[in-house]
């Protein structure tokens, strides 16, 4: 090849936009050797066209974190899918939803920056949240058809699958109807149809709404911003939608409705009264029959029916919706547990309080409890004295701040730690309400520790310590932490400073670590007034609850000018930590109840053994060993009844007793009682003594010390 100027025409036009950046360095070291062996030079456009092509690829290409910090280089518009195949085609036939820079996306969706990408499968939540959603708009889809005329207006997933809210208008639905859309909702499914997300301008997405006449979904846009809505298309059905969805309705295999009820639009009861389709779905029809198996189980743990059956407490009409009353043996039960907790707190050097049910409007507004909860509450109480207010109290904190108030502190004195079984109360709707778990009245095991800020860590170290010993010593062995945090991006739902924010969640996050808990981080969830940690206890349904809660609190002390005298003699600040190892009485014994189906710690349960006389003639034997038994400080009962030992046996099975002792002629004359356990295991013939020490042996085994 001769000497001169050579056109690399060829070259640029491999530098085309599928060209990668490897591949475009290979074409300049040819270019680079071709000049040395021909002694050619470049001309000077193509070299530039050349560096432009190459700085083109390079921009063209972004990073992407993964969950272990590992960072992939993709091309631009590269999907969460083509991510997922680059690490395994395993991962990518189960990855179903995607998160990329904390937003929730489609497996479809081109990543156009970088950023870090979570990628979900079956068996994360968030998968299951995008499962269930992508469900709600099949049944939906499914409604649609089977009820021509309906309003959809929302359809979220939810902890346990889905629901969607409708008004049917004409038509009416019932458990009778729900095989049917089970039938047309698979049906939809097993179309393998693609979910895709389009974007839509308000003008076109309101008239959209406007020609179907639903003037909920048109409520909805209104209040959205032109450039932020989109639609959600799938098979011939088209529904407004954020996104989070699975890559195509085929992947859901089994559907099942589960119940419908009344509900109002957007929560309020001046709203028209909707429908609520709940329903749940599964990628397998075993782990669907799995699930309504579980669902049985729970129905018969359901606290409000062993509630019933246990005669532990009971609701009136004309006392109130969501204020239980608590029987005899309920009673006793809260008594034990209440009983259990503070000889813990004795040990740990808790004192014990008490305050009022009611507190000046005037206490509440300091506290920020008015501002943030007084238009949803309970209605303020007038006294016969002009302009005077109360309220009753939503929480007991204020009150203890006015306790600490009441006497000067220094640093010696501290810390200082109130204890109170509290009753408060909040206004909840009546479509909330739900047996023990959601009430308008309910008792806080709570307490309020007034610390230094040195004195912190420690402190919050044995409230956790505290806490894992009730956990523990009920049986609630499987948890893990949640350290919940303030939304950053709403920061007007907080009270406080930034600075005080950030010292509370950092003081959080150190005592776990310390103390070794599995914990994770949640934004959003922290209280108005602090950051918290909760304890998510999972039963022995697999369900989870949260269970006891301990927050870390700058504000309170500084809106109540909390102070204490320090060694250097001037005015400090103390720090408040709030704690509550059960939570409330309330919710607390309603899911004791459903972890252990009634069959309570022998320790806690109010009745430990029954004494089933055979005969009248057996009645003195039986209260010779009821006596026993209580020397022993085993709780007791006779059943004297005019019945046969074999129903006595029966009825005692249903109340849950642990034990009964049956005592006839033989058993008289051994000086012996014949020992039945909850179940129907036969323990055989036993002197009360001996019987006495298998009690105490069993609730040794239970009841840590603390």
């Amino acid at each position: 090849m001769p000497s001169g100027h050579i056109n690399f025409q060829l070259i640029e036009n491999k530098a085309d936009k599928n060209t990668t950046f490897f591949k475009l360095q290979n074409h300049l070291i040819i270019c680079r050797k071709l000049i040395h062996i021909y002694n050619v030079s470049i001309v000077a456009s193509t070299q530039d066209s050349i560096f432009a092509h190459h700085l083109k690829i390079r921009r063209r290409m972004i990073e992407i974190t993964l969950p272990d910090g590992a960072i992939k280089k993709v091309s631009k518009g590269t999907t969460p899918m083509e991510v997922a195949k680059s690490i395994s085609e395993g991962l990518a036939r189960n990855v179903i939803s995607a998160k990329f820079n904390d937003t929730v996306v489609e497996t479809v969706t081109p990543l156009t920056e970088d950023g870090t990408l979570t990628l979900y499968t079956w068996n994360d939540s968030e998968g299951k949240k995008a499962f269930w959603h992508s469900t709600s708009h099949v049944v939906a889809q499914a409604l649609e058809e089977l009820y021509p005329g309906i309003k959809l207006t929302i359809g979220p997933a939810i902890e346990n699958g889905f629901y969607y809210d409708v008004d049917f208008g004409k038509h009416t639905v019932s458990e009778k109807d729900f095989p049917t859309i089970e039938k047309k909702a698979l049906e939809i499914a097993r179309g393998k149809h693609d979910y895709k997300m389009r974007s839509v301008s308000k003008a076109d997405a309101l008239q959209y709404y406007k020609d179907q006449d639903n003037e909920f979904k048109v409520e909805l846009i209104e209040n959205l911003e032109d450039g932020t809505i989109t639609f959600c298309d799938h098979s011939t059905f088209t529904d407004l939608c954020r996104g989070g969805h699975i890559p195509n309705t085929g992947i859901i295999k089994a559907i099942k409705i589960l119940s419908v009820a009344g509900a109002y639009w957007r929560g309020d009861e001046n709203n028209p009264q909707l429908t609520r389709v709940y329903g749940i779905s599964f990628p397998k029809q075993k782990e669907l029959t799995e699930y309504l198996e579980l669902l049985e189980e729970a129905k018969k743990r359901d606290h409000r029916k062993l509630g019933k059956e246990l005669e532990l407490f009971t609701f009136s009409k004309k006392v109130g919706q969501g204020l239980p009353l608590w029987l005899p043996k309920g009673a006793a039960l809260r008594e034990r547990l209440e009983q259990f907790l503070k000889k813990a707190q004795k040990k740990a050097g808790y004192e014990m309080v008490v305050t009022p049910h009611i507190g000046q409007k005037e206490l509440y507004v300091t506290s920020g409890h008015y501002a943030k909860y007084g238009e949803d509450s309970f209605q303020p109480i007038h006294t016969p004295k002009e302009d005077e207010e109360f309220l009753l109290k939503p929480m007991n904190c204020p009150h203890h701040c006015e306790i600490y108030n009441s006497t000067p502190f220094s640093y010696k004195d501290l810390p200082k730690r109130y204890a109170e079984f509290g009753t408060v109360y909040r206004y909840e709707q009546s479509g909330e309400l739900h047996g023990l778990t959601r009430v308008r009245g309910f008792t806080q095991d709570d307490a309020h520790i007034f610390c230094t800020t040195e004195q912190l860590n420690e402190e919050f170290k044995n409230v956790i310590d505290l806490s894992l010993y009730v956990l523990n010593s009920l049986g609630f062995d499987n948890f893990t932490a949640q350290v919940s945090v303030r939304d950053l991006d709403n920061p007007e739902k907080y009270i406080g400073d930034v600075s005080d924010w950030e010292k509370a969640e950092q003081a959080i996050i150190n005592a776990a670590e310390e103390k070794g808990l599995n914990y994770v981080i949640e934004s959003g969830e922290a209280a108005f007034y602090g950051p918290k940690l909760d304890f998510m206890v999972k039963d022995a349904l697999g369900r989870n609850w949260q269970l006891g809660t301990i927050q870390v609190d700058y504000n309170l002390p500084k809106r109540f000018d909390l102070t204490y005298k320090g060694s250097d003699n001037e005015l400090h600040r103390p720090v408040m930590i709030h704690r509550a190892p059960f939570g409330s009485m309330e919710r607390f014994v309603a899911l004791l109840l459903e972890h252990t189906g009634g069959n309570f710690p022998l320790w806690l349960i109010p009745t430990q053994a029954i004494v089933l006389p055979v005969s009248e003639k057996h009645e003195k034997y039986a209260e010779k060993v009821l006596n026993s038994l209580e020397n022993h400080e085993i709780r007791a009962l006779i059943d004297k009844r005019n019945e046969t030992v074999g129903k006595k046996i029966r009825e005692a099975e249903l109340q849950k007793i642990p034990f009964m002792l049956i005592v006839g002629e033989q058993e008289e004359a051994s000086g012996t009682v014949s020992v039945r356990k909850h179940g129907g295991e036969d323990l055989g013939s036993l002197s009360t003594d001996a019987f006495s020490d298998l009690v105490a042996t069993e609730i040794n085994s239970t009841l840590k010390s603390f």
